[in-house]
C-alpha cells in the first residue's frame, strides 16, 4: 500500500551513484571483424576515457587500460579519438599531450605524430587502409589553423610522418575517402559562422591535390559526406530547411537527387567530431536518424521508401558504424544509455553495452510532449511527472518543478528518461525539459529564431514553457526552479533577473558575461556569439544589456553555482562573478568548484555531489526533506 508524503521528500532506491553509473558516456563504436569495440568514459577513474571490446564469445575486456585516455582537444569538444585498422591494431589521441599513438595487440603504446605543444588531433577514422584525422595546430600569431591529414606511419605502406591532405579553412571535419582512395570530402567553414549555419562540402582529386571543388552548401549547413560503394556521394543539406539525404556524382554538374525527403532532421549540430547520423549500405540502402522531437531510426530502400525500426533508444541516437545488414547504433532510451547491434532486416536490437534499465519500469517516467504558444512562437518540451510506485502526493498539494534548459544553445533533447530525469522524478520533483528557439530538430527556421535573440528568445520560451505547466495544473507555479549547463547556464541566469517565474536557479559552468565570453571563450566559439547576439564591437551595448552580469541587483532568489577547475570554454571567473554579485546583493546561494574538471563533468564523485547538492538545494529552497543527502552550506 503506498504511503502519502509530500512531493520532494519521497524516499527513493534511485541514488545518485545509480544515476552516475547508469549514464553511459560513450566515446564512439565501430565493428571490427566479429568484435565489437567501443570508448567508454570511466567515471570511477576520473573519467578516463577507455577502448573496450566484446569478442565473438561474448567477453567483455579493456583494450586501452589506465594510465592511457583515449580524448581529443580538437575544438575544445574533440571527439573522434579512437579508430582500428583492419587487422585490430588501436589509433588513439592521449589526453595527457595529444599524439597519436598506436596500440598493437599484445605490444605498448607507440607514438606515430610528432611532439608538438599547442597540436591537437582527432576526428580519426580509419578508411580504405588510411588513417585519416583532423589536426589543429597553433600558430604564433592568429588563429590556429586546421587541415585534414593521413597519418603516414599507421600502415606499413608509408613513411613515418603526417601528410596535409586538405585545408584552405578556418575548421575541417569529418573527412571521407572515395572508394578507390582517389578522392576525399570533407565539411568545412569559416568564422564567424559555426557549422549549423553556413558550411561546405569540398572534394579534391588526391592525385591532383589543386583541384579541390565544393560541391554542397555554401548559404545552407551540408554536413556528413559520405561514398556509396559505387562511387556516388551522399550528404546532409538543407535547402528546403530540414537537413534530408541528398546523393549525386562529384564529376557531374547535374543537381544533387534527394534521397527519401521527410518533415524531420537527419543531422543535428556538430559539437564532436567524428559525429554520423547516417550510413550507406552495401546493397545500396541508407540507414538513418529522423529527428522531429524524438529520434527515429529509418532505413532506406534504393527506391526512397523508408521503413522506421523500432530501436529501444528514442533519444541522442547515432549511426556509430554499420556491417553488411547490421548498424550499431548508440542512444538514450527509457532509464538507460546504451549501445546495440540492430540486424536491419528485421529490426531486432540486441544491446552490447547498457541498453536496458537495471531498475522496475515503474520508477521511470514518461514523457509528456507539450508544446505552448509563446512570442516568438511556438514552444517545444517534455514533461516528465514524479513517478514512484510506492508513494502518493497529498491530493491538495502541486508538485516542484525543475525546468532543464540545454545546452549549446544549438543543441536538443529527445523526451527520453535517462537516469538523471528519474533522480528527481523519483523523489517527486517533476522535471521540464525544454526545447527552446534555437534547438535543432525543428529544422531551420527554428534553430534561427534564437539569431540575433541570445538571452531573449530563451528566456521567453523557458518562462513560456514553465509557465504553460503551471497553468495546465501540474506544476506548483511557487515551487518552480531553472537549470541548465554552459549556454544553458546563460539561459538561466538571464531567465533569473529578467522574469519572476522562477524561485530558485542551478547554473552549471554558466555564462554570466557575454563580453568576457567572447574575449575568453576558445577559437571554435570565438565567432559565435556574433550569430547569437551581434558582431562586436558594433553590438556591445546589446553584449552588456543582455548579460545578466549587467544587472547584478536583479537577482533575488537563492542560486547554486557548479562549476570545474580546469574548464577552457567558460573559465571559473564567469561562476566567480556571478558569485560575488550576489555576495554583494545578499543573495543566498552556494558556489561548488570542482578540481580536475572542465566543461562538463566525469567524475563518478563530481556527478554525484553535484545531483546530491540539486537535490539538498532545492529542498532547502523549497522547504522540503531530503532524505539521506546532507543539506549545502548556502552563503
Amino acid at each position: 500500500m503506498s504511503q502519502q508524503l509530500p512531493y520532494g521528500s519521497w524516499p527513493s532506491p534511485l541514488t545518485a551513484s545509480w544515476a552516475s553509473s547508469s549514464s553511459l558516456r560513450l566515446d564512439g563504436a565501430g565493428f571490427v571483424g566479429d568484435e565489437v569495440w567501443w570508448g567508454e568514459s570511466l567515471p570511477d577513474e576520473g573519467g578516463r576515457v577507455a577502448v573496450m571490446r566484446r569478442r565473438g564469445d561474448g567477453e567483455v575486456e579493456v583494450v586501452l587500460p589506465a594510465p592511457w585516455n583515449a580524448r581529443s582537444r580538437v575544438h575544445e569538444y574533440g571527439g573522434g579519438a579512437w579508430a582500428v585498422s583492419d587487422d585490430g591494431d588501436l589509433f588513439f589521441v592521449d589526453k595527457s599531450d595529444q599524439r597519436i599513438r598506436r596500440l598493437r595487440p599484445g605490444g605498448e603504446p607507440e607514438a606515430l605524430t610528432p611532439d608538438e605543444s599547442g597540436t591537437h588531433y582527432g576526428g580519426l577514422r580509419w578508411q580504405r587502409g588510411v588513417l585519416l584525422a583532423v589536426r589543429e595546430r597553433a600558430r604564433s600569431e592568429g588563429t590556429p589553423e586546421r587541415h585534414i591529414v593521413r597519418i603516414d606511419g599507421a600502415t606499413g605502406a608509408h613513411a613515418s610522418g603526417v601528410t596535409e591532405l586538405a585545408g584552405g579553412s578556418d575548421f575541417v571535419a569529418q573527412p571521407a575517402l572515395s572508394p578507390d582512395g582517389s578522392h576525399l570530402a570533407w565539411v568545412a567553414w569559416d568564422h564567424p559562422y559555426m557549422p549549423w549555419d553556413r558550411t561546405r562540402i569540398r572534394v579534391v582529386d588526391l592525385r591532383a591535390p589543386h583541384r579541390v571543388r565544393d560541391v554542397a552548401g555554401g548559404s545552407t549547413a551540408a554536413l556528413q559526406p559520405e561514398w556509396t560503394p559505387d562511387g556516388q556521394l551522399v550528404v546532409v543539406d538543407e535547402p528546403t530547411g530540414r537537413w534530408n539525404l541528398y546523393r549525386f556524382d562529384p564529376d557531374a554538374d547535374a543537381n544533387p537527387a534527394p534521397i527519401s525527403p521527410a518533415d524531420a532532421d537527419t543531422g543535428g549540430g556538430l559539437w564532436v567530431l567524428g559525429t554520423r547520423w547516417y550510413a550507406p549500405l552495401d546493397d545500396g540502402r541508407v540507414v538513418a536518424v529522423r529527428t522531429h522531437g524524438s529520434d527515429q531510426l529509418v532505413v532506406i530502400d534504393r527506391d526512397g521508401g523508408a521503413v522506421p525500426l523500432p530501436v529501444p533508444a528514442t533519444a541522442r541516437l547515432q549511426i556509430e558504424d554499420v556491417a553488411g545488414s547490421s548498424a550499431l547504433v548508440s542512444g538514450t532510451m527509457p532509464g538507460a544509455t546504451g549501445l546495440w547491434i540492430v540486424d536491419l532486416d528485421s529490426g531486432e536490437a540486441t544491446a552490447v553495452r547498457g541498453g536496458a534499465p537495471d531498475v522496475d519500469a515503474a520508477w521511470i517516467p514518461h514523457a509528456r510532449q507539450l508544446t505552448t504558444e509563446g512570442p516568438h512562437g511556438p514552444v517545444h518540451a517534455f514533461a516528465y511527472p514524479p513517478t514512484n510506485p510506492d508513494v502518493e502526493a497529498p491530493t491538495d498539494e502541486l508538485p516542484p518543478y525543475l525546468v532543464w534548459v540545454h545546452g549549446g544553445p544549438t543543441s536538443h533533447v529527445g523526451g527520453t528518461a535517462d537516469s538523471k530525469v528519474a533522480y528527481f522524478t523519483s523523489r517527486g520533483i517533476g522535471v521540464l525539459d525544454v526545447n527552446y528557439g534555437g534547438s535543432t530538430g525543428y529544422g531551420r527556421s527554428y534553430r534561427e529564431r534564437l539569431k540575433g535573440q541570445w538571452g531573449v528568445v530563451d528566456v521567453d520560451d523557458v518562462a513560456t514553457a514553465a509557465r504553460g505547466l503551471a497553468a495546465d495544473g501540474l506544476a506548483d507555479p511557487s515551487r518552480l526552479a531553472i537549470e541548465g549547463g554552459s549556454a544553458g547556464g546563460w539561459t538561466v541566469l538571464a531567465a533569473l533577473v529578467g522574469t519572476d517565474v522562477f524561485g530558485a536557479g542551478v547554473s552549471r559552468y554558466g555564462v554570466g558575461d557575454a563580453r568576457a565570453l567572447a574575449a575568453e571563450t576558445h577559437d571554435f566559439e570565438a565567432r559565435y556569439l556574433d550569430g547569437l547576439i551581434g558582431p562586436l564591437p558594433e553590438a556591445e551595448q546589446v553584449y552588456i544589456e543582455r548579460s545578466p552580469l549587467s544587472r547584478p541587483e536583479r537577482f533575488r532568489v537563492p542560486l547554486l553555482l557548479l562549476q570545474g577547475d580546469e574548464d577552457a570554454v567558460v573559465p571559473p571567473a564567469q561562476a566567480e562573478a556571478i558569485r560575488d554579485a550576489l555576495v554583494a546583493q545578499g543573495v543566498p546561494h552556494a558556489y561548488v568548484l570542482y578540481a580536475g574538471e572542465g566543461h562538463g563533468f566525469r567524475r563518478t564523485e563530481t556527478i554525484v555531489h553535484a545531483l546530491e547538492s540539486e537535490l539538498a538545494f532545492l529542498g532547502q529552497v523549497f522547504g522540503f526533506d531530503t532524505p539521506g543527502v546532507a543539506p549545502v552550506e548556502l552563503d
